[in-house]
């Protein structure tokens, strides 16, 4: 069935005595949208629209444009693998915000990237088939896959936000129509476009059915109400203006992975709230934070909630996490640890100001200094360039800083499952780390996380 008819009959099941093939006879006859506009969008029943459920996909979208779309709690999906695919040729996007000089510096750079992209792909298949020869058993088909995808694990240091991707996902209407009015206002004109794409998608008959009957529109009721989040935009904009005025941190240093356990949740929620409109860590915030009296920490909630309309939801930095996780790390291995749900997730801007990780693959091919020059050269053209839309250039190995909030359930299975042999050795030693910060501060629980050390390795197995 069509999500908002889907959405109906199971809503009318749960208010009726009927069986449910009697509500879907109903439904038949009765028309879904007058019912949703007066239970879901008057009324403000939301739980009927987590009844029905969409299938979208999003063709040739940037990365960062579909890191951005990934970014709801209640998502499932897959993107394109930087893994199994190559995109040495895929081209990239520039961000319609760069014209003129800057557009044509953003191509020239991102041409350097991807043909740097290439040559290390090239060469680290060279160096890994001779470091690592063909068992006997093991035939030569999943063995020259197994070789090509290591390989891509140290090429994608050099792909970048601009290469385009494609994005398949399933959510309910719910979702997203979250998704859509938080994509509409993002500070990226590439990812605004999407959102209002995807409301203008659900109006329209659907171009892949199975037979004449389903090609309805998706979601037309939707479509008709999922207008921009002004309240998230406008709350950010009042959070970013106070902390202009008033944030004034000491950092210290900190580790790539850092853990912090908030004993109050006042404190917590400001130092969130903050925590996306500067560049420190989260430890700094949190404890200048702690240092203010109550009255100053109750100003960075009134800023985030001064503009809230009666039915908007309180932000996702309301939401305190018994676990917070300070990762200061690559993009690429973001994009692998930003698949996990179970949690919240927060991101600093992407500034190129944290450096880069040079994957230690390089020394043994002897294309360290190459890749060091290549990268070099990216963040120094990024730095030239205008924001925003510069931020597309930035490459997967640089830096930047992510806040994951979590339980202790997924804590141990983010390590478990993200330090196995088969994942990439960035994201291993980062899931190995979170279990040695926990061993840290709870090492009864740290003991129960069965998580395998980066140094095991097995780097034919897939």
């Amino acid at each position: 069935m069509p999500p908002e008819k889907s959405a109906y009959a199971l809503a009318r099941y749960s208010r009726s005595a009927d069986s449910i093939r009697q509500s879907i006879e109903w439904v038949r006859e009765h028309n879904s949208e007058q019912f949703l506009e007066s239970f879901y969008f008057q009324y403000g029943h939301q739980s009927i629209a987590d009844l029905g459920h969409t299938v979208l996909c999003f063709e040739g979208i940037s990365e960062l444009a579909a890191s951005e779309a990934e970014d709801e709690t209640l998502w499932d999906g897959q993107a394109k693998s930087s893994r199994y695919q190559d995109f040495s040729r895929s081209g990239f996007i520039t961000p319609p915000e760069l014209q003129g000089d800057a557009a044509a510096a953003f191509r020239s750079a991102g041409e350097a990237l991807l043909a740097g992209y290439g040559e290390i792909h090239a060469r680290m298949i060279e160096c890994l088939r001779e470091k690592l020869p063909r068992p006997d058993s093991m035939k030569q088909a999943p063995y020259d896959r197994n070789i090509a995808a290591r390989a891509f694990d140290v090429a994608r240091y050099l792909l970048f936000w601009g290469v385009p991707t494609n994005v398949g996902q399933v959510t309910s209407i719910r979702t997203l129509e979250k998704q859509i009015r938080r994509l509409r206002v993002s500070a990226f004109a590439e990812v605004r476009e999407l959102g209002a794409e995807i409301a203008e998608a659900c109006a329209e008959p659907i171009g892949c059915a199975w037979d004449v009957d389903d090609a309805a529109p998706l979601a037309p009721t939707l479509a008709r109400h999922a207008d921009p989040d002004q309240y998230l935009h406008q709350a950010r904009a009042d959070v970013a203006a106070w902390a202009t005025a008033n944030l004034r941190i000491a950092d210290a240093p900190s580790q790539r992975v850092e853990l912090l356990k908030p004993d109050d949740t006042l404190v917590e929620i400001a130092a969130t709230l903050l925590y996306p409109v500067c560049d420190s860590s989260f430890r700094s915030i949190y404890q200048t934070v702690r240092e203010w009296s109550k009255a100053r920490q109750l100003e960075v909630l009134d800023a985030a909630t001064r503009s809230r309309g009666a039915r908007d939801e309180m932000l996702r930095e309301f939401r305190g996490g018994q676990y917070c996780f300070d990762m200061l790390i690559d993009i690429g291995a973001y994009r692998d640890m930003h698949r996990h749900r179970r949690c919240h997730q927060f991101r600093q801007a992407y500034s190129g100001k944290h450096g880069y990780e040079v994957p230690a693959p390089l020394r043994d091919a002897n294309m360290e200094d190459f890749y060091r020059a290549t990268m070099d050269r990216a963040l120094d053209a990024m730095h030239e360039l205008p924001a925003p839309g510069r931020e597309y250039l930035l490459p997967f190995g640089a830096r930047s800083r992510f806040l994951f909030k979590m339980d202790f359930a997924e804590a141990e299975y983010i390590s478990r499952v993200r330090s196995g042999v088969k994942g990439h050795f960035s994201y291993r030693e980062i899931a190995w780390e979170m279990k040695e910060r926990l061993a840290e501060i709870e090492p009864e629980l740290a003991r129960l996380i069965d998580a395998t050390p980066p140094w095991i390795e097995d780097p034919l197995k897939r």
